[in-house]
């Protein structure tokens, strides 16, 4: 498992991607070197491009998806990890979380909420959920509230698409 930025190897418990290698890796892609050269370094190395950490018994966890990271600031912030925290929030029955572009801090947090029947929340009140319990940093900007997600027909959430959204409405505004 290593940091994505440096390609050093991280300490155990801490988030890095997940590598691989060995006589169960494939050799590349068909006729697409350019894609192998992406997904296979010059050790042999493949990077999964998933997110993950190894405990003290050295079992993994997948975390997240590398591509789905933010970069706010210069710090790293996994989307899985800012959704698990607020999913207990007792307004809460959906949650996804991903990352908007920022002149100045390169991405902003944003996420999308569906709540339950008859309940309610506003953003103001789910910002104050995670002050003092998750670093500030990581406490979505937006919370948008919606009455459901962009879907694939296989019923897979679309942050891809709640991206576009978002951009399309900023470019109303502004």
């Amino acid at each position: 498992i290593i940091n994505p930025k440096s390609g050093a190897i991280v300490l155990r418990t801490e988030t890095g991607e997940l590598c691989f290698r060995g006589p169960h890796v494939m050799r590349g892609y068909y006729r697409q070197e350019d894609a192998t050269r992406e997904a296979i370094d010059e050790a042999g190395w493949l990077h999964s491009g998933d997110l993950g950490t190894m405990d003290a018994g050295g079992y993994v966890r997948i975390t997240g998806r590398l591509k789905n990271m933010i970069i706010r600031g210069g710090e790293n912030i996994y989307p899985a990890e800012i959704e698990a925290f607020f999913f207990p929030h007792p307004a809460i029955a959906e949650i996804a979380v991903f990352g908007l572009p920022d002149p100045r801090l390169g991405e902003r947090v944003v996420a999308w909420v569906q709540l339950h029947k008859g309940m309610s929340a506003t953003s103001k009140e789910l910002r104050a959920w995670g002050e003092g319990k998750i670093s500030r940093f990581k406490i979505p900007e937006v919370f948008r509230i919606v009455e459901e997600f962009p879907m694939t027909v296989t019923g897979k959430i679309q942050k891809f698409r709640m991206r576009e959204i978002e951009n399309e409405r900023a470019a109303h505004t502004t």
